[in-house]
């Protein structure tokens, strides 16, 4: 029989079984918790509302003096009570994030059931989303030029409810074995909707192909993310054409490029690398590849505005304190 597992993670699972590479992730451990500590430090205390929170360098325990509330430094984040180390749910969240590997392959690296590496990282993964907005404004760059606005047409829905999804011919699978991605009933197609200002990239997939109700949330994000949005560039569909803002349009039946130099080339690239990354999942709910492809943009963003490590655990510290203080 033969195996459908890309050889990049075979290969990497391989080298990992022979020491070639070892996962030693204290040191990323050691940074997690000192981070986690000075945001308790400069933050009110979740039971009592003071700002009286002490913490110590030797200890997993913090300390509010007010109300003697004593939760661990990882309380109220994707850290707290899992069965990995933070470095390891940090290094898991990278890996799904930033290259091929699917959490089916993620998962035997770190030595762990699938169900364990997958809640962990959507839990990260909707940390970060909330965090990303305040960290941008702060990272060392000028945002400027046009905002790039374009869409991808129809994408598939995947295998809806099934965590992880199974194979079936009554949802759409193949008889064969193996698993393969279910296409969804009439209806159940989702767009992905991408807007591209100098390095922030800012994707949204929407159920059905109605471009225009689905225009307004990404150019918006994207706004808020950019201010001022500047002018808006597209491609010459109608949806396109009614929009309420500074706008100006290349006709791609015409040309790629406008005389006046009007194209949406970064848009056009991003969906050329977007594709393969979902494709890794083999089939997602709608819920799974909005989330999906929003986070590709937040780690797209970082990684062209040159973000580090520490700037992914800034993202996931500030989101984690955002929805538990």
């Amino acid at each position: 029989m033969t195996s459908t597992e890309p050889a990049f993670g075979r290969l990497f699972q391989q080298l990992i079984e022979l020491d070639v590479i070892k996962i030693d992730t204290e040191p990323l451990d050691a940074r997690i918790e000192r981070r986690l500590k000075e945001f308790w430090e400069n933050t009110s205390c979740p039971r009592c509302g003071n700002q009286r929170i002490v913490t110590w360098e030797n200890t997993d325990r913090i300390w509010c003096r007010d109300c003697d509330f004593k939760p661990a430094y990882t309380y109220g984040t994707p850290f707290h009570e899992k069965h990995l180390t933070c470095g390891e749910i940090l290094l898991a969240f990278t890996l799904y994030a930033d290259t091929l590997l699917s959490i089916n392959q993620i998962a035997p690296l770190l030595d762990r059931a699938y169900k364990t590496v997958h809640t962990v990282i959507r839990e990260v993964e909707a940390a970060v989303q909330r965090g990303f907005p305040a960290v941008w404004k702060h990272l060392d760059q000028i945002i400027d030029g046009p905002t790039q606005v374009d869409e991808s047409g129809r994408v598939c829905s995947g295998y809806k409810g099934q965590e992880p999804p199974r194979n079936s011919r009554s949802r759409g699978g193949s008889s064969q074995s193996g698993r393969s991605r279910w296409r969804g009933r009439h209806g159940d197609q989702l767009t992905l909707v991408a807007a591209c200002r100098d390095s922030l990239r800012v994707i949204r997939g929407h159920r059905g192909i109605d471009y225009q109700d689905d225009l307004e949330p990404v150019i918006q994000e994207a706004e808020d993310l950019s201010q001022p949005l500047g002018e808006v560039w597209t491609d010459g569909l109608q949806a396109y054409r009614e929009m309420d803002r500074t706008h100006r349009t290349v006709v791609h039946k015409e040309r790629y490029v406008s005389p006046d130099g009007v194209h949406i080339n970064q848009s056009e690239c991003l969906f050329s690398i977007v594709q393969p990354w979902l494709r890794k999942f083999r089939g997602l709910s709608k819920q799974g590849l909005e989330q999906a492809a929003h986070t590709f943009g937040i780690v797209r963003s970082l990684t062209l505005a040159g973000g580090s490590v520490e700037t992914a655990v800034e993202c996931l510290v500030i989101g984690s304190f955002r929805s538990s203080t």
